[in-house]
C-alpha cells in the first residue's frame, strides 16, 4: 500500500477569533490517501496553516525537508522507522514544537491506514488491547468567577453522564487566595464524594507560590490530581507541588517526544505525563513515552481537547495500559467538537467510554460537517 496523496484540512467554526484558550474551535486535521483507496485521519492542535508549511514546504535540504516529498510514494510499512526519517529529516526545524507536531499528524494518519490495511481496529494495532472502555472525566473551561457560575458550568458535565470532573484555575486566583478556595470548595460540595475532581491550572499560575497554597486544601477535598501547575518551561518548578498527596500532572501545555517527558518526570517529579499525543509526535511516540513512563513506574494520561479524531486515538492508547486511566473528555460548546465525525462516541451509563473496534482509529469525517467548516 503506497502513499498517494496528502491534503492538510484547515476547519474553523465560522467566526471563532481565537480570542479564547479552547482549541475545540478550529482545528488541523491530516487526510493521506492511498493507492488501495483507503484514507487514514490525523489531527494536531496547531494552526492549519503553520502544520501545512511544515508538510507541503519544498525541500532545502536533506534536513530541512518537506514531510510530503518524503512520504509520497512510500509504503505503509514500518512506522517506526519512517518516523525517524521524518525526525531526522525535520532536524534544522527544530526538536520541539510545530516540527513534531506536524510529524504527529502525520503518524496518527499512517497507524489509521495501518490498522485499516490489517483490518483491525487501532487499538489491537498498537499493541495489546488490554482495555474494553475506559472512565472518563469532563473538562470544564471556564468554570467562572463565582460559586454559582461553577455550579451550571460542573453540571454541563454532569448531564453528559460524566463521573469525574476536571475544573480549571483562572489567572483570578493567583490574586485571590479566597475566591479560589471558595470555587475549589464549591466544586467538592456540589458534585459529593461520589465524583472524582482534579484541577488543571492550565498556565493560571506563574510562580510556585501562586498555587502553593492551595495544595493542603486540593488534598483534603480529595483531588486525584493538579495538571500543570507552571509554565512547562519552569520544569524544577513543578517539584515544589511534590510532598501534600496529591499526584501531580503535565506536559500537556507543549511538551512534546519523550525527552520532554523524561525532563518532566526525572527534573520535575510529575507523577502523570499527559501528552497530546497530535503534538508530541504521534502515537509511535506515545507508545515510547508509554515505555519510559513504566521504566520509572510513572503514569501517562493523554490530553485530548479537539474532536473525535483524537478522541478515539486516545482510547486506543490508553487500552494499551494493564490497568484502566482516565479519558480526557472535552465539554467544549464548539460544534466542531462533536460534529466532525460521522461517528459519535459516547459516555455510558457508568461514566465510561466504549474503545472502538472497527477498522483503523474508528471514526470518520462527516461529510456536512467538512463542507460547513473548511476554510477554502
Amino acid at each position: 500500500m503506497k502513499i498517494t496523496a496528502i491534503e492538510v484540512l484547515e476547519l474553523r467554526v465560522p467566526g471563532w477569533t481565537g480570542a479564547g484558550f479552547d482549541g475545540s474551535w478550529d482545528d488541523c486535521v491530516v487526510r493521506i490517501s492511498t493507492d488501495q483507496g483507503l484514507q487514514g485521519l490525523g489531527e494536531v492542535d496547531s494552526p492549519a496553516a503553520m502544520v501545512r508549511a511544515v508538510i507541503e514546504a519544498p525541500d532545502s535540504h536533506r534536513h530541512a525537508r518537506g514531510l510530503r516529498n518524503l512520504l509520497l510514494g512510500r509504503r505503509v510499512e514500518n512506522l517506526e522507522a519512517l518516523w525517524e526519517e521524518m525526525y531526522q529529516a525535520t532536524s534544522y526545524l527544530g526538536r520541539r514544537g510545530l516540527a513534531i507536531h506536524a510529524l504527529g499528524a502525520l503518524d496518527m494518519a499512517l497507524w489509521d491506514l495501518k490498522a485499516q490495511a490489517a483490518g483491525v481496529s487501532l487499538s489491537r494495532a498498537l499493541g495489546q488491547r488490554r482495555q474494553e472502555r475506559l472512565p472518563a472525566y469532563g473538562t470544564i473551561y471556564p468554570l467562572g468567577e463565582t460559586p454559582d457560575a461553577a455550579r451550571r458550568a460542573i453540571d454541563r458535565g454532569l448531564a453528559l453522564g460524566l463521573k469525574a470532573i476536571k475544573i480549571c484555575a483562572e489567572p483570578s486566583w493567583s490574586r485571590d487566595l479566597a475566591l479560589a478556595e471558595r470555587l475549589v470548595r464549591a466544586a467538592r460540595d456540589h458534585v459529593g464524594p461520589g465524583v472524582t475532581l482534579m484541577l488543571d491550572a492550565a498556565g493560571a499560575w506563574q510562580r510556585p507560590a501562586d498555587g502553593l497554597p492551595l495544595m493542603p486544601l486540593l488534598a483534603a477535598c480529595g483531588f486525584a490530581w493538579i495538571e500543570a501547575p507552571l509554565p512547562l518551561d519552569d520544569v524544577a518548578g513543578h517539584a515544589l507541588f511534590q510532598g501534600f498527596g496529591v499526584p501531580v500532572g503535565g506536559g500537556d501545555l507543549g511538551a512534546t517526544t519523550r525527552f520532554d517527558f523524561e525532563q518532566l518526570f526525572r527534573q520535575g517529579q510529575v507523577d502523570i505525563a499527559q501528552p497530546d499525543i497530535g503534538m508530541a509526535g504521534g502515537p509511535t511516540e506515545a507508545l515510547r513515552i508509554l515505555a519510559l513512563a513504566r521504566r520509572l513506574g510513572r503514569r501517562v494520561v493523554p490530553h485530548g481537547y479537539k474532536s473525535n479524531i483524537l478522541l478515539a486515538c486516545n482510547l486506543a492508547f490508553l487500552a494499551q495500559q494493564e490497568k484502566p486511566e482516565f479519558l480526557e473528555f472535552s465539554t467544549s460548546l464548539s460544534p466542531l467538537r462533536w460534529e466532525l465525525t460521522a461517528e459519535r462516541l459516547e459516555i455510558e451509563t457508568d461514566g465510561c467510554v466504549v474503545v472502538p473496534d472497527r477498522p483503523g482509529l474508528g471514526v470518520t469525517l462527516d461529510a456536512q460537517a467538512l463542507q460547513r467548516f473548511r476554510v477554502a
